[in-house]
């Protein structure tokens, strides 16, 4: 059974990203349909996949890393605006049964993705 899952790691400090705010939506051509927010555990993760089973659909997603604000929230002065403020990664989901992990690495600076297992 195919599944999404997501973490994220503060390469400024070098730990989990716990807290941070992450949303998830569906693509459809303009339209993005809301699917899942929720923030990451202790651990940077989320507490269940995102996305299982029947409601893991082939298609385009965007996941949305709110990293302006765990910024903040860790006591970091940012600009204003910030340089990074909301993070969205698009990618698509070509056979859902199979399991699709999206980490992402962030600073307020800077970003880094890539399919994980």
């Amino acid at each position: 059974m195919g599944k999404l899952t997501t973490h994220v790691l503060d390469t400024v400090d070098g730990c989990p990203a716990a807290g941070l705010q992450v949303s998830l939506y569906r693509l459809d051509g303009e339209a993005a349909t809301p699917l899942a927010r929720l923030a990451l555990n202790h651990d940077g993760r989320a507490d269940a996949p995102l996305l299982e089973g029947s409601a893991l659909q082939p298609g385009r997603y965007r996941l949305v890393f709110a990293v302006g604000a765990y910024f903040r929230g860790r006591g970091r002065t940012l600009p204003e605006p910030a340089f990074l403020e909301d993070v969205p990664l698009e990618f698509g989901i070509a056979d859902a049964s199979l399991h699709y992990h999206v980490p992402l690495l962030a600073s307020p600076w800077s970003y880094s993705t890539y399919r994980g297992s």
